[in-house]
């Protein structure tokens, strides 16, 4: 090969190593831990902003009463093989756990931390048994890990937030002043470590851990680059050579360490921000990442189903969260809405799963896929607004041959004639599918989409959200 290609670690172009990664195009992400517990309340107070997630820090919960609590974790309901099967059921492929979140717990037994679910809590490894049940129910899985905040392992970042958006302490002005003049930290045993003596004494041995402990890890997503160094983040990359393979994002340290993908949260991006850089947009259900018993703000699986569609158009994946309860158990919205995302994925699966990027101009009534295979190219049509004429202007296609035309859920021929703008399809009166129906129309001609330069900076993840 020449010397421009790129190899991984393993000796394979960049293109073979993130094939199965492409093909897949739709995951889950799972955030859970012991801020499960509080469920987004603290002394009697909703969380004032962020994800449940994040409560130990916008809240402000001391350590010695955070880790007390964390003892008490018991996830007597914690299912993994009813978790991976239920992302098999969405038609998912991969799925993506924080083995640790910022608040420094890690759900894997650990010598670099005492803070972890066997020594701390008392139960068994969670992350073993969950890619074990990913391999069984044909999942490549994926490890969250922050490499940077930890709020209760000493020295670990601690990103600065307000008191007011945890609960109305009393005592916030101090809390605040106290916070601001030491880079956000609260408590000061979390000042008792360098962030120094935190990557060596914990980071990096517990990367080391997770690459060598569970064999089939695909990915190692990193999560928001605050304080470390270009060495540090160095010497983090070069323990990857431990899994050759393995993919990663661009959170460990920007704009030097990019990483494979790209990863916009909590949105598509736009036709302007999309090149040839591999991207994932994540997205959770409702408002939080982690469990929040008061969340009302659901996503309907119809507008799940349109954001994988559009992601999938772009030539993106989508990696859809949940977060289990306290106990493991999994909110019925979720399971419910994964459920019917998979129904949906059982009738049109194949325009999600192994397609490119649209290689049309935009449509305003939807969003298109493609397949190509040598010199054929099925087109998948996914129709959002059902015309009450009874058809659909594809622009741009011209001066090829169709070859057929048929609704995906049922092969129910569709008819067609080209025009002077592009291919003009009759559609029945009644959509097959209320959500999103697709319609395949394969052509002789291999249609790839056109890639440009993005116009505009892709925005890809901010600190938290």
């Amino acid at each position: 090969m020449s010397g421009d290609v790129e190899m991984d670690q393993d000796g394979n172009t960049r293109d073979e190593k993130m094939s199965w990664w492409r093909s897949a195009r739709f995951g889950m992400f799972v955030h859970w831990g012991p801020y499960a517990q509080w469920a987004g309340q603290y002394r009697g107070h909703q969380q004032a902003r962020g994800g449940a997630e994040w409560i130990m820090n916008r809240c402000k919960i001391p350590m010695a009463e955070y880790q007390e609590r964390a003892r008490s974790f018991d996830p007597t309901a914690w299912d993994p093989d009813a978790v991976a099967k239920l992302a098999e059921s969405a038609g998912m492929r991969y799925l993506i756990f924080t083995a640790k979140h910022h608040d420094g717990f890690a759900m894997f037994p650990t010598q670099a931390s005492t803070f972890n679910i066997v020594d701390h809590a008392g139960q068994g490894d969670i992350v073993g048994p969950l890619v074990e049940a990913c391999r069984r129910h044909g999942l490549k899985a994926g490890l969250y890990y922050s490499q940077s905040q930890d709020w209760n392992n000493p020295g670990g970042a601690t990103a600065r937030k307000e008191m007011a958006e945890g609960w109305p302490n009393p005592d916030a002005e101090e809390v605040d002043a106290f916070s601001a003049a030491h880079g956000g930290a609260w408590d000061p045993g979390q000042l008792t470590r360098s962030f120094a003596d935190y990557v060596d004494q914990v980071g990096l041995p517990q990367v080391r851990e997770l690459l060598t402990r569970y064999e089939d890890t695909a990915i190692l997503w990193w999560d928001t680059p605050m304080g470390i160094t270009t060495d540090q983040a160095r010497r983090y990359t070069e323990l990857l050579a431990l899994k050759p393979g393995i993919i990663t994002n661009d959170r460990l340290k920007r704009p030097d360490f990019p990483g494979d993908t790209s990863t916009p949260e909590g949105h598509v991006p736009g036709d302007s921000e999309v090149d040839e850089r591999d991207w994932e947009a994540c997205m959770t259900m409702g408002t939080s990442w982690g469990y929040k018993s008061w969340e009302e703000d659901w996503k309907s699986a119809q507008t799940l189903i349109r954001t994988l569609v559009d992601a999938a158009s772009k030539g993106g994946n989508f990696l859809l969260n949940i977060g289990p309860r306290a106990d493991g158990s999994i909110p019925q919205e979720s399971i419910e809405r994964l459920l019917h995302v998979g129904e949906w994925m059982d009738l049109n699966g194949r325009a999600i799963h192994g397609t490119e990027a649209s290689p049309l101009p935009p449509l305003g009534w939807g969003r298109c896929t493609a397949t190509v295979r040598g010199e054929q190219t099925s087109l998948f049509l996914h129709v959002f607004d059902w015309p009450e004429d009874g058809a659909v202007l594809v622009p741009g296609l011209t001066g090829v041959e169709v070859r057929d035309a048929s609704l995906l859920a049922d092969g129910a021929p569709v008819p067609w004639e080209p025009s002077a703008d592009g291919l003009r399809i009759s559609l029945p009166g009644q959509a097959p599918t209320a959500d999103v129906s697709v319609v395949e129309v394969v052509v002789e001609a291999a249609l790839r989409r056109r890639v440009s330069r993005a116009s505009e900076a892709m925005t890809t993840g901010a600190l938290d959200a």
